[in-house]
């Protein structure tokens, strides 16, 4: 935790008006990942066609919500295209917990009921609780340093 807790807080105002940015953010994210995850469904139709679907939409999400995030929560410029991956990498490094609870509400719908539909509804319910989550992982961890002028490379 910085001593300096402001230092790492982007400047958007209030805590409520970052919210709701953010929560636009994650719902653009969210119709980015549930699309890629139905056109995956369209284009491919065998054994794992489910699983496949997930990955794809969970590929999709995390690029669509990295690029959202840097730009407009963080306000994150990278000094060059190497820090940009490597910030990237921790990003989605951040996202492998937040990615277990949206894939065990998403699989566990669909697990009970059977429908695609159902397993949407599971998605968008763990997107929404791990992208609360994930905001106070790439705050910290991610993009903490970033307000203050340090590195985040390693």
């Amino acid at each position: 935790m910085s001593i300096h807790p402001q230092r790492n807080r982007p400047r958007h105002g209030s805590a409520p008006r970052l919210a709701f940015i953010y929560a636009v953010l994650a719902a653009i994210a969210t119709v980015g990942n549930i699309v890629a995850q139905d056109v995956s469904l369209r284009l491919y139709t065998g054994t794992r066609a489910i699983f496949v679907s997930v990955l794809v939409g969970t590929i999709v999400g995390l690029i669509v919500k990295y690029a959202l995030d840097k730009k407009y929560i963080f306000l994150f410029k990278p000094k060059n295209a190497a820090h940009d991956v490597w910030t990237f990498v921790v990003y989605a490094a951040m996202g492998v917990v937040t990615t277990a609870i949206f894939w065990s509400f998403e699989f566990g719908f669909n697990h009970i009921f059977h429908t695609k539909e159902a397993r949407f509804l599971g998605g968008v319910i763990g997107l929404a609780i791990g992208y609360v989550s994930k905001y106070w992982l790439d705050r910290k961890f991610v993009f903490g340093k970033a307000g203050s002028g340090e590195s985040t490379e390693p």
